[in-house]
């Protein structure tokens, strides 16, 4: 996949230079070809950790009453003038329109954290744009058809004690909230953060939100409460615009 990763340090001269044609020029239109339509990764955000390939398409809608030849799409980070962040694929190293005068163009990213995302700064809004070419040479290109968030990804965990315990006594719930880094390649504790404590009886399906609890400065939760049934404990964490949502494995407390 042809892609650029651009530090946010360097100008806005020297990003340009790095963007690929037809990238580095504006919005364009030559002829009757028009671009829309565009959907990153099904509608949902996309995830990234630190190690772990992301891999996730990105579709839009082509039209030419001659047909379509050839797409791209575009996803960046910033202002298309000066971008801090650049990913692009086009026809030659995978994306493809399907056959007639209005059709929908596929590009599949995969994302690599060490090689595609070298700041944390580059999580929450990234922005969307894409190009095509029609069979007598016109074509369209748009460079602000919607956004998408890429996120931090989450982990959560917890912790019900003691065990078993006695009914209408006191329990304690203890977990942590971190997400990746995508500077050192680890994960660190997610600070100050509004986390759900929730509960499922034994027997049903569903958990309940039972009360909110801040995680602190190391990114770990604690908080008490009373035991009533048997059932399962787990910590949710509903997610930003830079951090995707996590759920901790429900945790099984034995109430005598």
């Amino acid at each position: 996949m042809r892609k650029f990763a651009i530090g946010a340090a360097l100008s806005g001269a020297l990003a340009l230079t790095a963007l690929a044609a037809p990238a580095a020029h504006a919005d364009t239109v030559v002829g009757d070809t028009t671009v829309s339509n565009v959907v990153v990764n099904g509608g949902k955000d996309v995830a990234i950790g630190t190690t772990n390939m992301v891999t996730f398409k990105v579709t839009f809608k082509a039209s030419d009453p001659a047909g379509i030849a050839s797409g791209q799409t575009y996803l960046y980070h910033g202002t298309w003038a000066d971008p801090d962040a650049f990913w692009t694929q086009d026809s030659e190293d995978g994306t493809t329109c399907a056959s007639g005068t209005t059709v929908t163009c596929t590009s599949t990213y995969t994302i690599v954290p060490e090689y595609d995302l070298h700041y944390n700064a580059f999580a929450g809004t990234w922005h969307i744009g894409a190009y095509a070419k029609a069979k007598d040479g016109d074509s369209a290109k748009k460079t602000n058809l919607g956004t998408f968030h890429v996120q931090r990804y989450s982990k959560l965990t917890v912790n019900a004690s003691p065990e078993p315990v006695v009914k209408g006594r006191t329990i304690t719930v203890t977990g942590k909230l971190t997400r990746a880094n995508w500077e050192d390649h680890l994960y660190h504790g997610y600070t100050k953060q509004p986390v759900k404590l929730q509960f499922r009886k034994a027997g049903t399906s569903t958990y309940s939100t039972v009360k909110t609890v801040y995680t602190d400065s190391s990114g770990n939760l604690k908080t008490t409460v009373t035991a009533s049934a048997d059932g399962y404990w787990r910590y949710y964490f509903p997610g930003t615009t830079t951090t995707a949502a996590a759920k901790a494995t429900g945790d099984f407390l034995d109430v005598k």
